[in-house]
């Protein structure tokens, strides 16, 4: 058994199909299935059904978990290899919500990849309960999420607070308060950030505590699209004010004060316990627990 044999049963598992295989990993169809015969002669086992479209059997997927490891494995160890060298080197996988890679990202990593060009960063972003969830799997690195709740298996440091507040259009009829009653949501049309997000979780919370059932006239994944919505004056919402910034500052939308919404939520970097941080991640991990917090909220 050899490690490319393993990279063709992984690659065959995920397109389905010897010749898309070879394709892939530059091999003719005839030696991409040698060398799962091969495999199938060492362990003495059928691990591909070879009907269209191409299966792995009952045995073929015990297998295919064992290979991962080992690969996954291999690939740790060139990292732990190339890491000898002092020059912080690598990619990173970062997980972060859509308002967060928006405002604050930009000014992180231009630092970051002038000080550091050799490290390569890939943005993915999704809510952050799933940002947990990925860093505990490992399917990303890092994550800058809510740190709304405490998870074991993960490691957390705070890097800026963040509130929830209520926007509306400069059309709206709440624009001409400075502040309202929480109560005074009952009546107005609100544009929600959809259920799995932070902000939604937190303003669900708030709601039920006070036994306020809110009039939601559209759920959206993201904070950039509720706030089109709300300038279009569908509606009004309740998002982070570190998403707002830009419109407070051109007028687009309007900031409406809700004492019940005032309350400070942490956002910071988490990654998982105990695992070892390449070159790349822990120097960029240093530099973000190093920024104050002024580096991440100053003004564009």
């Amino acid at each position: 058994m050899n490690l490319n044999q393993l990279e063709t049963l992984l690659t065959i598992s995920k397109t389905m199909s010897f010749r898309k295989a070879g394709e892939v990993l530059n091999l003719t169809q005839p030696a991409v299935s040698a060398q799962i015969k091969s495999l199938e002669d060492e362990f003495k086992t059928v691990l591909i059904d070879r009907n269209q479209p191409v299966t792995l059997t009952d045995s073929g997927r015990v297998f295919l978990e064992h290979a991962e490891v080992i690969l996954h494995t291999v690939e740790d160890l060139k990292q732990r290899l190339a890491d000898l060298n002092l020059t912080p080197q690598g990619h990173i996988h970062l997980g972060t919500t859509t308002s967060i890679a928006i405002q604050i990202l930009p000014r992180v990593l231009s630092y970051f990849q002038d000080q550091f060009p050799l490290i390569k960063t890939t943005i993915h972003s999704t809510t952050s309960s799933q940002i947990m969830q990925s860093v505990e799997n490992g399917n990303i690195d890092i994550g800058i999420t809510y740190l709304f709740e405490k998870h074991p298996a993960l490691e957390s440091s705070v890097l800026y607070y963040d509130t929830f507040e209520l926007v509306v259009s400069p059309a709206h009829p709440l624009s001409r308060f400075q502040h309202v009653p929480i109560e005074k949501l009952r009546d107005v049309p609100l544009i929600m950030l959809s259920p799995e997000t932070a902000g939604r979780r937190f303003v669900d919370q708030i709601f039920k505590q006070l036994n306020i059932t809110p009039q939601i006239v559209m759920e959206l994944s993201s904070s950039e699209e509720v706030k089109r919505m709300v300038e279009l004056n569908l509606g009004a919402a309740i998002i982070s004010k570190l998403s707002i910034a830009t419109e407070l500052r051109l007028g687009t939308l309007k900031m409406v004060k809700v004492n019940e919404l005032e309350i400070s939520h942490p956002v910071g970097v988490v990654y998982k316990s105990g695992r070892y941080l390449s070159s790349a991640l822990h120097q960029f991990l240093l530099d973000l627990k190093g920024m104050q917090e002024t580096q991440f909220i100053g003004s564009e």
